[in-house]
């Protein structure tokens, strides 16, 4: 099908809080001080979706980051940056509801160079955690810009179909961009 040889108009979406803003990642920092920032923000905005996260969070990213870009060099991914940025394909309306002070940015893929950009059906914390048995194909996998394409046409999007969380953990695709240039000029 010609869908998977150009880019088609998709836009991807990052969700961030006004008072923070764009692309701002624990991931970016040594385990102890993002641990400090996540518990100052647990005080300062309880009703902030980070909040929610247990002690173990920022370990389990980083252990979840290292399989995503293992996974995606092995399919000859470009990996410039340790820990991704992270976005989503189209608007997702629970994600608009994380922050306290929601704002989002709306890029359209065509900006980003494709190498440095791998996906996942949905939040990859749950995609590749063992507590997730239900044995979906797009279970602990990262695919590339024309993979994912066949896994949108196959199943659609999570937020069309599952905006509240009803039918599984999966409620959008989530983009790790591996790389700073196209994000820099958002920054």
């Amino acid at each position: 099908m010609e869908i998977y040889t150009e880019v088609v108009k998709i836009f991807l979406y990052h969700y961030y809080d006004k008072t923070v803003g764009p692309f701002v990642s624990l991931s970016d920092l040594p385990v102890n001080e993002a641990k400090t920032i996540l518990n100052t923000i647990k005080v300062n905005k309880p009703k902030a979706q980070i909040a929610k996260r247990d002690s173990e969070y920022v370990e389990h990213r980083h252990n979840c980051e290292n399989i995503i870009r293992s996974e995606f060099a092995k399919k000859g991914g470009i990996i410039k940056r340790m820990s991704p940025h992270y976005m989503v394909i189209e608007h997702s309306p629970w994600l608009s509801t994380w922050f306290e002070n929601s704002a989002f940015l709306k890029i359209s893929i065509e900006e980003f160079d494709l190498n440095t950009v791998s996906f996942t059906y949905g939040d990859s914390m749950p995609t590749f955690s063992n507590r997730i048995t239900d044995n979906k194909e797009y279970r602990k996998k990262v695919y590339s810009y024309d993979e994912i394409l066949k896994i949108i046409e196959k199943y659609g999007l999570p937020q069309v179909w599952n905006d509240d969380g009803k039918y599984g953990p999966e409620r959008y695709i989530e983009a790790h961009i591996w790389s700073d240039e196209t994000i820099n000029k958002y920054r």
